[in-house]
């Protein structure tokens, strides 16, 4: 008797046991992650270095005498700049700094010729055309250059000069994620003219007339900061 007065009740306990096992409808779905579309839009800046080689053409009147050397060495320093992408092309300005040792000493005819770049640096425009995390790019703009001469002869003569000319060229970069990049370049500098005196070496009122051109090939490292870089837009026809 005892059993079939219990055997009721405990259907009945179990039943809210079971209803809180029953499923009150599918669980919720989270969209998956869709990381941001890269670009090249945003600030960045980096580390550069490279090797420099070029040539100083000089003429020493009023004799009209003429040679050229080709002062070289190693060059690095660092970088800053910004991109704004539209589409597939990628346009900003680039500034960067840098010390050399690009240096030559020459002697035609018993006189030592030396010339030395520490210091130098540009301001350049950069367009490019980009295939997603490549970029193919030309830049170009001023140049600037501490550039020392020395002669020795028959005495000795130095003179310092802060020089301005103009710098083209190109290259490839490579993103390797949204922040980071890698990139290599070649650049043509030319200094222009620059006049010494050189009375000890070549007699009273001589002068020297120095044409300094440089070419460098560059690899860099370079930080975008995503802050600063809205998406990539299509724009509007």
């Amino acid at each position: 008797m005892l059993r079939r007065f219990l055997i009721p009740f405990m259907g009945l306990a179990a039943v809210p046991a079971f209803a809180a096992d029953v499923p009150s409808g599918p669980p919720p779905v989270e969209a998956p992650y869709v990381p941001p579309p890269f670009t090249w839009s945003g600030l960045y800046l980096g580390l550069q270095i490279g090797y420099g080689w070029g040539t100083d053409t000089l003429t020493v009147y009023p004799w009209g005498f003429g040679t050229n050397y080709t002062p070289n060495g190693v060059v690095g320093g660092g970088h800053v700049g910004y991109n704004f992408q539209v589409n597939q092309f990628v346009a900003g300005l680039e500034g960067d700094v840098e010390g050399t040792g690009i240096s030559r000493t020459f002697s035609p005819g018993g006189v030592l010729y030396h010339t030395d770049i520490p210091v130098q640096g540009s301001i350049r425009g950069r367009v490019g055309v980009a295939f997603d995390r490549v970029l193919l790019y030309a830049t170009g703009g001023a140049e600037f250059a501490s550039i020392n001469t020395s002669y020795t002869g028959f005495g000795y003569l130095s003179n310092s000069h802060s020089e301005a000319g103009w710098t083209v060229g190109g290259g490839i970069e490579y993103a390797i994620n949204n922040n980071w990049s890698i990139r290599a370049e070649y650049r043509y500098a030319d200094f222009g003219n620059l006049t010494d005196p050189g009375p000890f070496v070549f007699g009273l009122g001589a002068t020297t007339t120095h044409n300094v051109t440089e070419n460098a090939v560059r690899g860099a490292v370079s930080y975008k900061f995503d802050a600063f870089g809205p998406a990539p837009f299509a724009a509007k026809y």
